[in-house]
């Protein structure tokens, strides 16, 4: 079983119009070091706004640590280079894309965390990029994603995983070991009363299947309600056998997903098995409001995650990713409301009906995305049988 640490105070927020205050609130109380780690850092009025308030609390001593992907952050543009390294942020970047004509499996391995961890007392985890919020088709409504601010005995877990992966890029990258090494803040978690909560990652080494068990676990310990909201929703033969189950037994299963076509073949490959899902009588609803770029689950009311992994192979088997598991009715219940309240006003329930209405072509591309991304998988390496 997934150990459990006592003690936590978490806070959670909805969508960018409650994260990005609150983080820039953190960076501003910042006293000795922050460490942000995100997929995008867009050149937008948010990536902006974050990029100074990190270069202010680099010019008052705070010694700012920022990782992006090369991918998802295309190496970090020069525009906010300009904002935040004359000011003496150290920037690095994972995997630069150094030549897009050249596919190899390891650029698959992405850092797709989104995590903040300040002076090793605060830390923020969940789906949201530093990007604009209201940027892209929602038509005022912003994307509805999630994350979490946290304090307590998982901030200690969660600043040895931004530092673990610092050195380690650091060490790869040419140019960037100049930077002076200096010991790292130690975190000091107060014990109390509090949230039962853990912090888990994913990546290729120690941890690579600890974000699917944890989701496992907690979907075989259901007994009334799994509620789950994803992004991108492509569970292997393992994932969709637990759920499959939960629902034999009595439990109602719903899946709130991605409606706007942001990804076609990801849209399509999922849509691929939405047969099958209905008939495992597994409620599908997709969201249309905005963009929907949550990966959050609640469970019986009482247990729930946020964090930055999907349900596909990308995430379950290749990316870094970052994720907090938590046993609290109170927070379990607030993010509960929440996906309530998306399916009321934004979400259309999808029946076997609504399938049958789809062109011989559409579901051709359906089954035809979702074979292709199966094959892709498989060539990496690194799936099994269940995993596909």
């Amino acid at each position: 079983m997934t150990p459990f640490a006592s003690g936590n105070a978490i806070t959670l927020l909805e969508t960018g119009a409650e994260y990005f205050p609150a983080l820039e609130a953190a960076i501003a109380q910042a006293r000795r070091e922050i460490h942000l780690e995100t997929y995008i850092f867009a050149d937008d009025p948010t990536g902006r706004r974050i990029a100074a308030a990190l270069a202010a609390a680099a010019r008052r001593g705070v010694r700012v640590r920022v990782l992006v992907d090369g991918f998802g952050a295309r190496n970090l543009v020069p525009p906010l280079r300009d904002i935040l390294e004359p000011a003496g942020v150290h920037v690095l970047v994972f995997r630069p894309e150094l030549s897009r004509f050249r596919l190899r499996r390891h650029r698959l391995r992405r850092m797709h965390r989104k995590l903040v961890v300040i002076d090793g007392e605060t830390g923020f985890c969940g789906g949201i990029n530093i990007l604009d919020d209201l940027d892209g088709e929602g038509h005022g409504f912003p994307r509805f994603d999630y994350a979490v601010r946290f304090a307590g005995p998982i901030v200690a877990d969660a600043h040895a995983a931004v530092g673990r992966l610092w050195w380690l890029v650091r060490w790869t990258t040419l140019g960037a070991r100049r930077e002076r090494a200096e010991p790292l803040v130690v975190p000091q978690a107060a014990p109390g009363p509090g949230v039962r909560a853990v912090f888990l990652t994913r990546d290729n080494l120690r941890n690579r299947r600890s974000i699917e068990q944890a989701y496992l676990e907690m979907i075989e310990g259901a007994r009334r309600e799994i509620f789950i909201a994803h992004a991108y929703f492509l569970p292997g033969r393992r994932f969709r056998t637990a759920l499959q189950e939960a629902v034999r037994r009595g439990v109602t299963v719903r899946v709130l997903l991605q409606g706007r076509r942001e990804y076609a073949f990801v849209q399509h490959a999922m849509r691929a098995l939405y047969p099958s899902l209905l008939a495992a009588g597994i409620e599908l609803h997709e969201y249309g409001r905005a963009y929907l770029h949550a990966k959050v689950a609640v469970v019986d009311g009482v247990r729930a995650t946020v964090g930055s992994s999907n349900i596909d192979p990308f995430s379950l088997l290749l990316s870094r990713e970052a994720n907090v598991f938590i046993h609290d009715a109170g927070l379990a219940g607030l993010l509960r409301q929440g996906l309530e309240r998306a399916l009321r006003s934004g979400a259309v329930r999808i029946g076997q009906a609504d399938l049958a209405r789809q062109s011989w072509l559409e579901k051709l591309k359906w089954r035809a995305a979702l074979a292709l991304g199966r094959v892709l998988i498989g060539l990496t390496g690194y799936a099994t049988r269940d995993d596909l």
